[in-house]
């Protein structure tokens, strides 16, 4: 089968960040689905992988990498129950194991889901990996509740990212809240605004630009951009008791004590967590993408696809690899094979 991978971590620009190549088909066994994959998106994920996995080393066996993809089932291991062969699933995979930029994949069907049926291979390979991050970040980690949180006021950092924009949809239409959006270009605001948020505030001042447009603080503030770039405003703007979530990670130690005095909670979120440790409750991933499948079924959710490239090849991820290491993307770039 034709994969595309790499052996070493370079520049996005070097000739060789990206290798095709072929293996064999692998086979599924337990609760393995054998997947014909025909739609993979990109993430930030990926080239942050790409860049730090392999450095200074040559790999054996180029490395697959890529989270993101819907297919249809080819063949099923002897354990699985949740689907049939000629399904068509989508689903966000395993961080340690080889990953979608391939003909065919192998994936755990207790995280995997049903494909929407009125929706494209494009439009729903745009939503596994950042709609189970945004679902666990609002109601896993912060517990939201439309019964007793609605009306209640959220901040998304990074409005118009593949997170940011699952999560807009969610905090409005499932959380019932009131959703404040970072953006700072026309483009971008306009896509928050789109998606449903009720306010979208420059990021450079957030202070005073949340005051200015009415929020003073915040009950919940999900951080997808760069928590350590704005803890202190973060620690400002949250109410007292609030929650603050992130899924950025921290490269120096967070000082979490400035939380205190207002008893904030905090919490991570990694999306790859339970298929990681095969969590008791590993199977909740494939009930989430149930319900975004359900809830995009009925227009509820719309897909964050933004840009579609055709063709699984070198040139067509290194392109969107280059684009997400811009930072200034908008939805998600997805490949179609």
């Amino acid at each position: 089968m034709k994969a595309v991978g790499f052996k070493t971590s370079l520049n996005i620009t070097d000739e060789n960040s990206f290798v095709e190549f072929e293996l064999p088909i692998p086979k599924p066994t337990g609760y393995d689905l054998l997947i014909k994959i025909k739609a993979v998106a990109v993430n930030p994920v990926d080239y942050k992988i790409r860049l730090n996995s392999a450095k200074d080393i040559i790999l054996e066996d180029p490395k697959i990498i890529g989270w993101d993809a819907v297919g249809i089932v080819e063949e099923v291991g002897d354990s699985v129950s949740l689907f049939k062969v000629g399904d068509e699933v989508f689903y966000a995979g395993d961080i340690t194991r080889p990953g979608c930029n391939a003909a065919y994949q192998l994936v755990d069907e207790r995280i995997a889901g049903r494909k929407p049926a009125n929706f494209s291979y494009e439009a729903t390979a745009a939503m596994p990996l950042t709609s189970l991050t945004a679902w666990e970040i609002l109601f896993d980690r912060m517990k939201i509740s439309l019964d007793k949180d609605a009306g209640k006021s959220i901040l998304i950092i990074g409005g118009a990212g593949g997170v940011g924009s699952i999560a807009i949809q969610l905090a409005k239409k499932i959380g019932g809240l009131k959703v404040v959006a970072t953006a700072s270009r026309p483009k971008t605001r306009d896509w928050c605004l789109k998606l449903g948020a009720d306010a979208v505030i420059d990021h450079t001042d957030l202070i005073a630009n949340a005051q200015k447009a009415g929020y003073p603080n915040f009950d919940y503030i999900a951080d997808f951009v760069d928590l350590n770039a704005y803890w202190d405003v973060i620690v400002e703007l949250i109410k007292p008791q609030g929650h603050i979530a992130s899924i950025t990670g921290s490269n120096a130690p967070i000082a979490l004590n400035k939380l205190k005095t207002k008893s904030v909670s905090f919490s991570w979120e990694f999306m790859f967590t339970r298929p990681m440790f095969k969590t008791e409750d590993m199977i909740a991933q494939h009930h989430i993408l149930t319900q975004i499948s359900e809830l995009m079924q009925k227009g509820v959710i719309k897909s964050a696809v933004n840009t579609v490239m055709n063709g699984l090849s070198v040139g067509n991820l290194k392109e969107a690899h280059r684009q997400l290491e811009s930072g200034k993307t908008i939805g998600k770039i997805v490949i179609l094979f």
